[in-house]
């Protein structure tokens, strides 16, 4: 059994401001459950949480990863691009033509995430989270894809994108040129082995997919560090 997607995690230098953006925004409820930390619970077919852990770093560069939002009409879009500024967003410039019909803007601490316009046939059938969209390459694409046990719906120039069986977004490499990577990211997967299995049995068969172990986390026991193909870290939990 291969694990499967328990989180996607925020480093936040407020966690709890910028959890209730995002709860706000994307009408999740918070988990009642304080001991995985302040936790945003799907209320749609996403397929994971969000968390958000403490710290004392600031968000000093591009993200390697990044929410790509869905629209029904372009009113549709400028209502989202609205709320979301209204409940703390700002518009960012990250080098998008004045012709591409995606709004950029970023959450109170500076994750950037794209409104995309509407009649995007890529995103057709995915919900309002239409996408995870990562700079990585096409390894790391193949990585995922076998690490989740979930197909690839895009394998076309480098550019690699795989989905869940059970449907929510899709998780999307861009290939080369790759940005330079520098320090930790402030994005990570939580993966969990299913209950009942063996963590160490599941970081060795990540680890025989091309993962690299890179630790135990802060002195937590119940974690193992490990990046992907590209160097993007990501935690083995325990089984669940």
């Amino acid at each position: 059994m291969t694990s499967h997607l328990h989180a996607l995690c925020f480093d936040a230098y407020d966690p709890p401001r910028l959890a209730r953006f995002w709860a706000d925004f994307l009408c999740w409820e918070r988990s009642e459950d304080s001991s995985d930390g302040i936790t945003l619970l799907p209320g749609d077919d996403t397929g994971f949480r969000l968390r958000f852990l403490p710290s004392q770093e600031r968000k000093t560069r591009q993200n390697h990863m990044h929410f790509d939002l869905t629209s029904t009409s372009l009113d549709d879009q400028k209502r989202v691009v609205e709320r979301a500024l209204e409940l703390g967003a700002r518009h960012i410039d990250i080098g998008q033509r004045p012709e591409e019909g995606h709004v950029v803007l970023a959450d109170p601490e500076g994750n950037e995430f794209c409104v995309i316009e509407p009649g995007n046939s890529f995103l057709a059938e995915c919900g309002f989270i239409g996408a995870l969209a990562g700079d990585g390459s096409q390894e790391a694409g193949y990585f995922w894809s076998r690490a989740l046990g979930w197909p690839l719906v895009w394998d076309q120039d480098q550019e690699t994108a795989i989905r869940s069986p059970h449907g929510g977004p899709k998780f999307t490499w861009g290939g080369p040129p790759l940005m330079p990577k520098t320090g930790k990211e402030r994005l990570h997967f939580d993966l969990a082995p299913p209950a009942g299995s063996d963590r160490q049995a599941e970081a060795e068969r990540l680890v025989s997919l091309g993962a690299t172990r890179i630790g135990t986390g802060q002195g937590d026991a119940d974690r193992v560090m490990m990046a992907d193909p590209d160097g993007h870290e990501f935690c083995v939990l325990t089984p669940r």
